[in-house]
């Protein structure tokens, strides 16, 4: 399959024999949450998935997933309280408990939340269950009326959001730098931001992945309405986005949602970053053997809207069915794929534009397609060509050569590419490449494949990919 499956691990799924079913069935990506364990849980883990990559011969990338701030409420005094619609409840930092007289009171213990909270602002808490309004600003930054639009249940310790309100909370906490380089020595490869708000957030960490002496991709998660509204310049920066529509709905309308998945990846797509669509993508099946029909219809759309990976979160981490999951993904990717390939009719024209790099990869697939290519071969020190390769979506399957372990497992979150650990016995990347299609026993002699690599030539400064070559075997 050409999609990308991100599978969390848990205690559902950490067993190794699971683990290698779920490897043959597409899973490329294994996340840790960091949420919930520590560098040192997961060193054992992480030694597993090196045994079943071993034993596979498939190269896996492993993605932690750092906490990210907490922003939840504190205790509630009764809790838990039936809340009725057109009831007002007080919202105020902790040491303003005394000015609430007879009225409920939800405490905050970073009281940063509420600065800049105006009335009419919504409040959403309890996963988006409860909604609120502010009603009246009773002390700026510090205590606030609302006005609850819906009823439901209020309970202590529940997550806060506060939608479309930009947060003075930093997206990396001290434990989340903690987490970052205890996972840098036991070998995460790539790491996954929480409630990243604009481009600073991905530097920030990226400054101190430099520090620990190494490079690993960063995964910005979108999940607050400003990133939203940033995402030009986060694409900037960051080496890949996660939709992360379980807090992103929160922070947007459902309604609003779909449509704001399918700008993501367009982006995405264009700035040739990968995307992972995640979030309840099967959530059913955490306790039945099969999806429900919306949840499938869920996956396959947007494999159609061109997502690079999707994501399974308690489905394989705390699931009855984690290899069943994984399953339904690939049997899913069987019909939308080819379909998807179908209705674009040809790998995707880039805009009218001045950009070499990307219209030499529009021809690779142009001429791959037009000679019937069994798949495209491309050579790469940073992994950028296979990059943009895949970002045209064509119908041959894609093998990205580098001698870079770090290039290989980000390669890994892109759409329809196969790393290949490149020999460095020959100088010439072409050379390389012609080596491992010739060794390659899924080419046949007589087929062809299509060649892309980089050629230093005398006036060129530094060496990119300006080379297409039609090769027999």
């Amino acid at each position: 399959m050409r999609t990308k499956i991100v599978a969390t691990l848990g205690p559902a799924s950490m067993d190794q024999q699971v683990m290698q079913q779920m490897v043959m069935l597409g899973v490329r990506v294994f996340r840790l949450n960091f949420s919930h364990s520590d560098a040192a849980y997961f060193k054992p883990v992480i030694q597993k998935i090196r045994q079943v990559e071993a034993e596979t011969g498939i190269c896996l990338t492993v993605m932690g997933d750092l906490c990210g701030p907490k922003i939840r409420i504190g205790e509630v005094k009764g809790s838990p309280l039936q809340i009725s619609k057109g009831v007002q409840v007080m919202l105020g930092a902790s040491d303003m408990a005394g000015q609430a007289g007879d009225n409920i009171f939800i405490s905050l213990d970073v009281p940063e939340l509420l600065e800049g909270l105006e009335v009419g602002m919504p409040v959403s808490l309890s996963d988006g269950m409860l909604q609120f309004r502010v009603s009246r600003v009773i002390e700026p930054d510090r205590l606030v009326l609302m006005e609850a639009i819906n009823g439901g249940i209020l309970t202590s310790n529940k997550g806060i959001a506060f939608p479309g309100k930009t947060l003075r909370v930093a997206a990396m906490t001290e434990k989340d730098r903690r987490d970052l380089h205890e996972g840098l020595d036991i070998g995460i490869d790539a790491v996954a931001l929480s409630f990243v708000q604009s481009k600073e957030d991905i530097e920030d960490i990226k400054t101190e992945i430099s520090k620990h002496g190494t490079w690993i991709p960063v995964v910005a998660k979108v999940e607050r309405k400003n990133a939203v509204d940033k995402l030009d310049s986060i694409l900037d920066v960051a080496d890949a986005i996660m939709v992360a529509r379980g807090d992103l709905g929160l922070e947007c309308s459902p309604a609003e949602l779909p449509i704001i998945q399918k700008k993501i990846l367009r982006s995405c797509r264009h700035a040739q970053k990968p995307a992972i669509v995640a979030t309840q993508m099967l959530l059913s099946m955490v306790k039945n053997p099969i999806p429900t029909r919306a949840e499938s219809t869920d996956v396959a759309n947007a494999m159609l809207d061109g997502t690079d990976c999707v994501m399974l979160s308690e489905e394989t981490a705390v699931g009855s069915y984690p290899v069943e999951a994984v399953r339904f993904i690939n049997e899913i990717a069987q019909y939308a794929e080819p379909y998807f390939l179908d209705r674009i009719g040809g790998p995707f024209k880039p805009k009218a534009e001045k950009n070499p790099p990307k219209f030499l990869a529009y021809s690779a697939c142009l001429m791959a397609e037009n000679a019937d290519s069994a798949a495209l071969v491309c050579h790469s020190t940073t992994g950028a060509t296979a990059r943009y390769i895949s970002s045209r979506r064509p119908a041959q399957p894609i093998y990205a050569m580098t001698t870079d372990a770090r290039i290989m497992r980000w390669m890994n979150f892109f759409w329809g590419l196969t790393p290949v650990e490149s020999t460095t016995e020959l100088k010439s990347h072409q050379k390389r490449a012609e080596k491992f299609v010739q060794e390659h026993s899924g080419f046949k002699p007589g087929e062809n494949v299509i060649i892309a690599s980089g050629q230093a030539t005398p006036g060129m400064g530094t060496v990119m990919t300006n080379e297409i070559k039609v090769y027999y075997k």
